[in-house]
């Protein structure tokens, strides 16, 4: 039997998505890394391009073929350029909505419905279609219609004030954590569409913003109590002994908040004298005696580099020596919980990247494959529905 573009492609075990396809219409990361964690989990995923690709492809990378951004975030996905604007194109994707599960865009508010492919609009050609749009500050309020990034958010949300030195400079947090937690919730909120999905036989809108993101993340510090100043001290942070120290060689994260791991710090580096002082007896009085407690700290860890200190601490205290990204292609942890795979690239080659961020015991998911080039399905997707197309009913408009 030929296998056709609406077919998942075999790679692997099923996954527990194993037969949902979905439409990535999304750029940047947050959508689309929430698609990625889709296909994870087993989804057939096609990433639709407009003629320029996603503007991600145009970052800037020390691969010359490739965006590294672009792969990281694309993984297991086949593509496909359509230009959205053009009828033609717009009708290759209305025929590709009749067979999908989950479509999702990061358009601003009023885009889709301009382009033709607003939630009314595809539900009246898929009733099931389960409707993602990624925004940056929602659906509805005064700001509905700007354009929204991770580090904007975090600028806007109290992250980079949180993060910088008290009194100094805001500061961000680099690794775009708003856009790989929205990406997170799309791909929880999606599948909790399609769960519902089964007892109603229905589709819904499912809507993810970067503002909900950014303030969900900061749940914790969100919680102003009724008759409490408004201006308080929001910091979660223990401070003092818990954080990152320098070592006589590269620096180290030490946690020791609980009565246990204080005293295996205060017994493994030599300040046993430390242990019974009542004005160090609670992770707050520590807290308040962190300019004595930090130096005498970093009198001890002088004594040996970081590598040989978490060697030390073993499972007595919570540590970890800083460490660059790349030490965790060879660790043996990431290894023996067989996070990265090997998978093929057109234009590289090969490259190893993250596999399997969730662990299911029954229905594993499927081995990761390369993001798309652009266009590379083009010619198959196309003729994929073409050939559907002509097997069904007239599709009637609906510009």
């Amino acid at each position: 039997m030929t296998t056709s573009v609406f077919d998942p492609p075999q790679r692997g075990h099923g996954g527990p998505l194993a037969g949902v396809r979905v439409l990535d219409l999304s750029a940047y990361i947050a959508g689309p890394y929430g698609c990625s964690l889709l296909a994870d989990q087993g989804a057939d995923v096609i990433k639709v391009e407009p003629p320029g690709g996603d503007n991600l492809r145009n970052y800037p990378s020390t691969l010359e073929a490739e965006s590294r951004a672009f792969l990281g975030v694309n993984r297991s996905k086949r593509g496909v350029v359509l230009n959205l604007k053009a009828a033609d194109d717009r009708a290759v994707l209305y025929r590709l909505v009749r067979d999908a599960d989950v479509l999702v865009h990061n358009f601003r508010p009023g885009v889709p419905e301009r382009l033709g492919i607003g939630f009314d609009a595809l539900s009246a050609i898929n009733a099931r279609l389960v409707y993602c749009a990624v925004t940056g500050y929602g659906e509805t309020g005064p700001m509905k219609d700007k354009a929204g990034y991770d580090q904007v958010l975090q600028t806007m949300t109290g992250m980079c004030v949180m993060q910088g030195k008290r009194g100094g400079t805001p500061e961000i947090i680099y690794g775009s954590v708003v856009d790989y937690y929205a990406a997170a919730l799309l791909a929880a909120g999606v599948s909790s569409a399609l769960y519902e999905r089964e007892r109603s036989g229905k589709g819904q809108y499912v809507g993810v913003s970067l503002l909900r993101a950014a303030l969900t993340m900061q749940s914790a510090r969100m919680v102003w109590a009724k008759g409490e100043a408004l201006d308080i001290g929001r910091d979660m942070r223990s401070g003092g002994v818990t954080g990152i120290h320098p070592t006589r060689g590269g620096h180290l994260y030490v946690s020791a908040n609980t009565p246990r791991f204080w005293q295996a710090l205060c017994r493994l580096t030599g300040m046993d004298d430390l242990l019974e002082d009542p004005r160090y007896a609670s992770v707050r009085l520590r807290a308040q005696h962190a300019d004595v407690l930090v130096e005498r700290l970093h009198a001890a860890l002088a004594e040996r580099t970081a590598l040989e200190w978490e060697a030390l601490f073993g499972d007595e205290v919570p540590c970890a020596a800083a460490r660059p990204v790349e030490d965790m292609f060879e660790h043996p942890q990431v290894l023996a919980e067989g996070m990265l795979a090997e998978v093929s690239h057109p234009t590289l080659g090969s490259y190893r990247g993250v596999a399997h961020p969730i662990r299911f015991g029954r229905t594993p998911g499927p081995d990761p494959f390369a993001a798309p080039t652009l266009g590379q399905h083009d010619q198959d997707i196309r003729e994929a529905t073409t050939e559907r197309a002509a097997s069904r009913p007239a599709l009637r408009s609906v510009e």
